[in-house]
């Protein structure tokens, strides 16, 4: 017994020193490391954004433990770009060891300022490369960085107490003090060019009784939590415009995040929203795309107006988080709208007010997570903590319009009932998808039967969409959509969005079908 315990007692002696044991004998490196990739493209940033985290695996593929001399930056102190190797940041690194058989990992991650480097161009190529060893043994890796220069439109920050500027926003009269940092755009800044992309941080404001014109071609870019504003009496004018062949919308304004990384290119929730307050007035937007907001547009007030409070067109709002538009008892005329993947609803109606929609495609391919409203939602009230307000539904028409999603129904009438309170729609020769095997949906708004209400109706047939996870809603030869719009609307509506004629024999939705390759 007492030699079984002696050699237990031995052999954990033994255990334990070995583990603790830590004179490992490192070769020098001999310029035989392997790499995961031999140049490191750390994809376009603004100015003065920093990038994302790279990573680069070295490998020790040798049955020894080895030692490198050194691993350094070639522009070494002078480099824009930063290095983390074994979890110490730094430009240059000495005897950095790796394990026989072993590997580590070093990240990459760069901010630079464009007016640092040499004015060749808006566009900047800024490259360096990471040595290891030197001599004989030098092996590089490089690192590649295309730097955008851009227009900055920030609010003020106090120097001594951090405190960032905040908007006061004036509303029939009375100003009202805001927590939404932003500041509004000064008389020179009310046209946004096409020569240089804009970034946004906070809320750029549109003055009262002023127009912010966006040209064709411009790219606006939105921080986290930022957005456009228009205030009362102010305007936003969006001229956007189709390209040269018809077929690509290369002239399009863009409207997105600030985040250029292909990983970051359909991430819903980025920034705010496009926001139009009540009291602003003859907005347009035309050949647009608006995509991964938290709302693609908000508008709010100014049902009744003579001039709709939005005309847009020719347009695609897509990758929203909440809402792709919604609107609030305000008035908005739609024709060549493409809306899709909105975490809420696609299109929301709400608090009544004046809609037309012509030639739209309105979808909700949302997989991201459990969404509880379908892509078309239509309401005249709106609930606070305090109170329920209820106002007219003037008109909601829908003509030669798709209505879809990958859930079922995908477009709800939610009416609180008061006879003094107008709730008036219309679904004028449309393809919706809609099926209520349970009678879930009752009363005289879901009356598919009266041609008042609704008229040359197709419901659940496919309507061939070429790649809903692309946000491509190009319908097919095969699209139950062909041929079926109603002419007198199309007439008014000749071209679709990319240009071609619809007047023979219009096709509902957005697109004419084209034959798929």
């Amino acid at each position: 017994m007492k030699k079984t315990l002696y050699f237990l007692i031995c052999f954990s002696f033994l255990l334990l020193w070995s583990s603790c044991r830590k004179d490992f004998n490192f070769s020098s490196s001999n310029g035989n490391l392997g790499f995961s990739k031999d140049t490191i493209y750390l994809d376009t940033v603004f100015t003065n954004i920093g990038s994302s985290t790279y990573n680069l695996k070295v490998y020790n593929r040798s049955d020894e433990d080895i030692s490198i001399p050194n691993v350094k930056l070639a522009l070494g102190e002078s480099s824009e770009y930063r290095l983390n190797v074994d979890g110490i940041a730094g430009k240059s690194f000495d005897n950095v060891e790796i394990l026989a058989k072993d590997s580590m990992y070093i990240f990459v991650e760069t901010t630079i300022d464009i007016n640092d480097l040499p004015a060749l161009s808006d566009d900047f190529l800024y490259t360096d490369k990471i040595e290891f060893d030197a001599g004989g043994n030098l092996q590089t890796v490089e690192l590649v960085t295309l730097v955008q220069d851009a227009v900055f439109i920030y609010p003020d920050k106090d120097n001594t107490t951090g405190i960032i500027e905040t908007l006061t926003i004036d509303i029939g009269g009375e100003s009202i003090e805001t927590e939404i940092q932003g500041r509004y755009l000064e008389s020179d800044e009310l046209t946004f060019t096409n020569q240089k992309p804009y970034v946004v941080y906070g809320y750029a404001a549109v003055p009262n009784n002023q127009t912010l014109n966006i040209e064709a071609g411009a790219r606006v870019h939105f921080h986290a939590n930022s957005g456009l504003l228009v205030a009362e009496g102010a305007s936003l004018q969006v001229n956007g415009e189709i390209s040269t062949d018809q077929k690509l919308l290369e002239n399009e304004v863009i409207f997105e995040g600030d985040r250029l990384e292909p990983a970051f290119a359909n991430v819903p929730g980025q920034w705010g929203t496009i926001w139009l307050l009540e009291g602003s007035i003859n907005n347009s937007i035309n050949h647009a795309t608006i995509k991964n907001a938290s709302v693609g547009i908000l508008s709010e007030g100014n049902p009744n107006e003579a001039t709709n409070k939005l005309t847009i067109t020719n347009s695609q709002i897509y990758n929203s988080s909440n809402f792709g538009v919604l609107g609030r008892n305000t008035s908005i005329e739609a024709t060549n709208l493409v809306v899709n993947n909105a975490g809420q609803t696609s299109f929301a109606i709400t608090l009544g007010g004046k809609y037309n929609l012509t030639h739209c495609t309105i979808a909700n391919y949302w997989s991201n997570s459990f969404r509880q409203f379908p892509a078309l939602l239509i309401n005249n009230f709106q609930e606070t903590a305090d109170a329920t307000f209820l106002a007219n539904l003037t008109e909601a028409n829908f003509n030669n319009c798709i209505i879809y999603g990958n859930d079922n129904p995908e477009f709800i009438l939610d009416e609180i009932e008061d006879t003094s309170l107008a709730f008036n729609f219309k679904f004028t020769n449309c393809l919706v998808r809609f099926s209520d095997t349970s009678n879930t949906f009752s009363g005289a708004n879901y009356d598919f039967a009266n041609v008042a209400l609704y008229e040359n109706m197709l419901f659940n047939q496919d309507p061939d969409f070429r790649d809903t996870s692309a946000n491509d809603f190009i319908i097919g030869d095969d699209s139950a959509a062909n041929n079926q719009g109603n002419a007198f609307f199309a007439t008014q509506v000749p071209l679709d969005i990319l240009g071609v004629n619809r007047t023979t024999t219009p096709d509902l939705g957005a697109y004419q079908h084209i034959t798929f390759e």
